[in-house]
């Protein structure tokens, strides 16, 4: 494996203050241990010499996907069931009981899967659950 000998004016990976994000930088001074001063080839800026930082995973949680998954499958295992025409059309102003079929005019058909206390209910749709509030 070669070692290759930083010089000033070479071209180095460093994260750069003002992008806030891993750039290309030119070497501007060197010291015996490294780069001291490099220059942003994004913005321009001259600063210290930052390492550029690990690469970050994306946020998104494998317990709220495992969720969304199983209110996928059971949507598909209940849309089988589900008779359009006997669904009520969705008013706030409304009660309803476990079970009931609606159709929600941006959300679509949807079964009310609980009561949350007196003017709340979660209904699952093709999208997943939804919290809707009810009389």
């Amino acid at each position: 494996m070669q070692s290759t000998t930083l010089s000033a004016g070479d071209s180095i990976e460093a994260r750069c203050t003002k992008c806030r994000k891993n750039n290309p930088h030119t070497i501007i001074t060197m010291s015996e241990t490294g780069p001291t001063k490099v220059q942003c080839s994004i913005c321009s800026r001259q600063h210290k010499y930052r390492p550029p930082s690990p690469i970050k995973k994306p946020a998104a949680s494998s317990r709220a996907a495992q969720i969304k998954e199983a209110e996928r499958q059971e949507w598909a295992t209940l849309h089988e069931t589900m008779n359009r025409a006997k669904a009520s059309a969705y008013y706030m102003t409304e009660s309803y009981k476990i079970k009931t079929l609606i159709n929600h005019p941006v959300f679509g058909l949807g079964l009310v899967q609980r009561v949350i206390g007196a003017q709340k209910m979660e209904v699952l749709f093709e999208d997943g659950k939804k919290t809707m509030r009810c009389k």
